[in-house]
């Protein structure tokens, strides 16, 4: 399983709102700690992992020269522009059983087009409940092999059975559809004939 590094440095404590360029303010705690850390992400490594591996990205967090196992447990973000102002890690043993929301990768979406074919998405994310060395990153759907009408739900998962979806077993994340056909019919050109009109006057 792929091991995703983020590294934390320490932060200190102030008044008003965390302005370092290019860092994103955090608190880490859990696992081995005493009390809540407050830390700093770089940015751009944060938004890559988020991109990645979503909000609840599984993450190694590397502090004071030590890694822990953990997950991002709460992404803030501005209302107006977006951008992350803080996150929450929590660091927790490999044994210790969590609830995430593992993000859905669907591979191949773009091979159903040359069958007139689509997939429709209804849910990105699946929360499940399990121990945190038997969470995957993501899970990988392959949906090349599928037809018209066939629906993705737990059952194609192919999860550790240790691993619980905490949704309803009949609970349907995607579905192929139809791909619509675009009409770009040409306008005929049908020019009116009066055939009442009189004849021009000589």
């Amino acid at each position: 399983m792929e091991e995703t590094i983020l590294k934390a440095s320490e932060r200190s404590k102030q008044r008003g709102k965390f302005r370092e360029k290019g860092f994103v303010a955090g608190v880490i705690y859990g696992e081995g700690m005493q009390a809540s850390n407050p830390v700093k992400f770089d940015r751009a490594a944060l938004q890559q992992v988020l991109k990645r591996h979503g909000s609840n990205a599984r993450v190694t967090i590397l502090f004071n020269d030590n890694k822990t196992l953990g997950f991002i447990k709460e992404v803030q973000r501005d209302a107006i522009s977006q951008q992350i102002t803080h996150i929450d890690v929590q660091l927790v043993s490999k044994d210790q059983e969590v609830k995430l929301s593992v993000p859905i990768v669907f591979r191949n979406v773009e091979d159903l087009a040359d069958r007139q074919l689509q997939l429709q998405v209804y849910k990105y994310e699946v929360p499940v409940t399990g121990r945190m060395d038997l969470m995957p990153d993501a899970i990988q759907i392959d949906v090349a092999p599928m037809n018209l009408g066939d629906s993705i739900t737990v059952d194609d998962f192919n999860l550790d059975p240790q691993i619980k979806v905490s949704e309803k077993e009949d609970a349907v994340y995607a579905v192929i559809n139809n791909l619509p056909v675009e009409e770009s019919a040409e306008a005929e050109e049908n020019p009116e004939i009066n055939e009442n009109a009189e004849p021009a006057a000589e």
